[in-house]
């Protein structure tokens, strides 16, 4: 009798185990990428194409010697509604960020709100073209964890009027706003001013319903 019901809690182990690991890899499938590693397919770059390139499997946003006069992006050519975006970021210096649910103009000028990425604003959420600095309190969660010259790492999560950022691990933004978009694409940014370079990597989303 002792040896059937150890038989059968070490089956019952086996299947609870499987059945996590099923879950486990359900979930990860559900994320799919929205970079391929090798070039900007699935992308619209700016007019100026020497500002985004693929480089050993990672997009680079380099300014060169340019002084930018306004913001450029490398927008999704797909817009998204309910998503999990995930993705690693490697500043080198001046200001970039992360656009999500955000429109762009003809001229490729982008509007929306967007996850910053700069000294001294990381956490920050910001709304390009519209209202600015929406949310600081991200700031000050994200300054003990910000890697300086190494990969940062996002989590993005848009539900209805619902945004939550994860930066590194840390929730900095968990915000319900009426003033969201209800859709829009993900872009990546180099900003006006000096020369600048940001890298960007393993890029991937989850659409939720």
């Amino acid at each position: 009798m002792r040896t059937t019901t150890i038989r059968l809690a070490g089956l019952l182990a086996a299947s609870l185990a499987l059945t996590a690991a099923g879950q486990t890899a359900r979930a990860q499938s559900a994320f799919k990428p929205l970079f391929n590693g090798k070039d900007l397919t699935g992308w619209i770059t700016p007019d100026d194409k020497s500002l985004f390139s693929v480089e050993d499997g990672v997009i680079v946003g380099r300014t060169a010697e340019k002084q930018l006069k306004k913001n450029e992006f490398l927008v999704s050519d797909k817009s998204y509604k309910n998503f999990v975006l995930k993705v690693k970021l490697k500043l080198r210096n001046h200001n970039s960020g992360i656009q999500v649910r955000s429109k762009r103009a003809p001229d490729g000028a982008v509007s929306g709100p967007q996850a910053d990425a700069a000294d001294k604003y990381w956490g920050l959420l910001y709304e390009e073209r519209g209202r600015g600095m929406v949310d600081t309190t991200g700031i000050e969660k994200a300054a003990p964890v910000v890697k300086k010259d190494d990969w940062n790492d996002y989590v993005i999560t848009f539900k209805g009027k619902h945004l939550t950022i994860v930066f590194n691990g840390v929730t900095v933004i968990d915000r319900e706003d009426e003033k969201f978009p209800d859709e829009g694409i993900i872009a990546f940014q180099v900003h006006a001013g000096p020369p600048m370079e940001v890298r960007f990597k393993d890029v991937e989303i989850e659409e939720l319903p």
